[in-house]
């Protein structure tokens, strides 16, 4: 018996650039997601953020120089979309919106979310799945996480 997505039990899907809050409204073997928000942030690609082209310095040998790493502006992005999750479920939490969350991001935004998440909010956390189910139907979704937490 899956003890994880009870009623009420909220589901946050992120992939480091789109969120959705879903709540349960049924109950662990028949779960019914809601979307009870959505959050996107603007992040093109690095390529078109990069204002100009990588820089170079002068080396000491003559008319030599050597290229300089331009800041990867995506992936920036979505370390700082981690921190705004982690401020808004805080948020959340504290209004006492959700007592129990499932989280589940890609491996790296998973990693990232739970460096950041509040003690108030990590308490509640239930489960993660490491997985990308941001452009998932809710159908599929629910299915997935049924297959994903129910026991062995």
């Amino acid at each position: 018996m899956m003890t994880e997505l009870t009623n009420g039990t909220w589901v946050l899907i992120a992939d480091g650039e789109k969120a959705l809050f879903l709540r349960n409204d049924l109950d662990e073997t028949n779960p019914d997601l809601n979307v009870v928000r959505i959050e996107e942030q603007e992040n093109p690609s690095d390529y078109d953020q990069s204002a100009n082209r990588p820089g170079r310095m002068r080396d000491t040998g003559i008319g030599q120089a050597s290229a300089m790493d331009d800041t990867d502006w995506h992936e920036l992005a979505k370390e700082r979309f981690a921190d705004e999750m982690a401020e808004i479920l805080y948020k959340l939490a504290h209004k006492n919106a959700f007592k129990r969350i499932v989280l589940v991001a890609p491996p790296k935004v998973l990693g990232e979310m739970r460096s950041k998440l509040h003690k108030e909010v990590s308490s509640r956390v239930v489960a993660e799945v490491d997985k990308t189910l941001t452009n998932h139907p809710l159908d599929k979704v629910e299915q997935l996480l049924r297959d994903e937490l129910s026991p062995a």
